[in-house]
């Protein structure tokens, strides 16, 4: 049987994990004419930015948007509101058999509520993660859509025995009073795999990295409970400064942190501040730095597929298997800590051989579990 899938995307990280998943689509309607899969693509603005966004299509091969909603700029409630309006109009014009979501973004949470209003099934990929801080536009994003998807695709085993422990496994979303639970794997490891060997560095990255001999850190922050705090955000400058007075420091700044720099007159003195980069610039970086500092989960996870030990700029996360092998340490924004931690990190011996994430098939797994109804 044909089935119709409609796949709601706005950031960064879910471009990542949707070429996985796209790719998978592609090879089964190769192998499977007679059950293939329509795939249609909702963009829905959230990362603007050129490299943010359009080259992650370019690049990894995605295909292209079918729509379009250039939602962006807003507060929380007025983006979630009106990505909500403008999904269901398009829900009710493909008539889709699944909704497909993915992570914890506020595109995540629009398209999930406006699938679940329409009564059609949501398929969450990254399901069951928690950070346990309700003050994370994030946690709140990921749990609503936990509580309203039929297919709940976990990357680790955290994340499932999470949503057990919370009932998902009981909760009432389809005729037949349970919703489905899988630990698939990370479909973000599925992507490391395969772009890696063919990931080139664009030549102004080339020239960037030119006489680097003794190594760099790599850096991101973006998360507004970081951003938005004044407090927060300077004890990261004041920390990563310290860093980089002593081994150069390189941050592709994320568009909303680089407004907020210039809106508080705080900039970096030491760090090398860069335009945000696509994501081949973004696997080569990690390739060949030798840690990383980062307030993204994405990032974390990134540093352990490539066997770089890291730093994470917040009081938790939702990757404790990381925490737990020592690969991650959560340094919050206290400057101190943050170059304590570094040095600990880089200094440290570490057994990368432990399969976290799965066996690097995840998006085959979510496809056998969707098409299998």
């Amino acid at each position: 049987m044909k089935k119709t899938i409609v796949t709601i995307l706005g950031a960064r990280p879910q471009f990542v994990k949707a070429a996985v998943v796209s790719r998978a689509i592609a090879q089964h309607n190769l192998c499977h004419p007679y059950e293939s899969i329509r795939e249609v693509i909702v963009h829905t603005g959230q990362h603007f930015d050129r490299n943010m966004s359009d080259v992650f299509f370019e690049q990894m091969q995605i295909p292209e948007p079918d729509h379009f909603l250039e939602i962006s700029n807003l507060s929380h409630g007025a983006m979630t509101g009106r990505m909500l309006e403008k999904i269901e109009d398009i829900l009710l014009s493909e008539m889709p058999d699944i909704v497909l979501v993915y992570g914890d973004t506020n595109s995540t949470l629009a398209g999930a509520l406006a699938a679940a209003k329409l009564h059609i099934p949501v398929a969450h990929v990254e399901a069951g993660l928690r950070s346990f801080n309700m003050k994370m536009p994030e946690e709140i994003n990921r749990i609503l859509t936990d509580r309203i998807s039929k297919w709940l695709f976990c990357p680790t085993d955290t994340a499932l025995s999470n949503l057990k422990r919370e009932g998902l496994a009981i909760n009432a979303i389809d005729e037949r009073g349970q919703a489905e639970l899988l630990n698939v794997g990370d479909v973000m490891y599925d992507a490391t795999l395969y772009y890696k060997d063919i990931a080139k560095l664009t030549p102004e990255i080339e020239r960037l990295l030119t006489g680097l001999t003794s190594g760099f850190l790599l850096s991101t922050i973006h998360r507004a409970e970081n951003t938005d705090d004044p407090q927060r955000l300077e004890g990261i400058i004041e920390g990563l400064d310290c860093i980089a007075s002593e081994i150069p420091v390189i941050l592709p700044l994320h568009p909303r942190t680089r407004k907020k720099l210039e809106a508080s007159g705080k900039e970096f003195r030491h760090v090398s501040v860069i335009s945000p980069v696509g994501y081949f610039d973004m696997l080569g970086l990690l390739e060949r730095c030798n840690a990383v500092l980062t307030d993204s989960g994405g990032m974390q996870k990134e540093a352990f597929f490539f066997k770089k030990p890291c730093v994470t700029l917040r009081d938790e996360t939702e990757w404790v298997e990381l925490v737990d092998g020592e690969y991650n340490l959560l340094a919050g924004t206290d400057p101190d800590r943050i170059v304590k931690s570094v040095k600990v990190q880089t200094n440290k011996d570490f057994d990368w051989n432990k399969r976290l994430y799965g066996d690097g098939n995840a998006a085959e797994k979510i496809l056998a579990s969707i098409m299998s109804e």
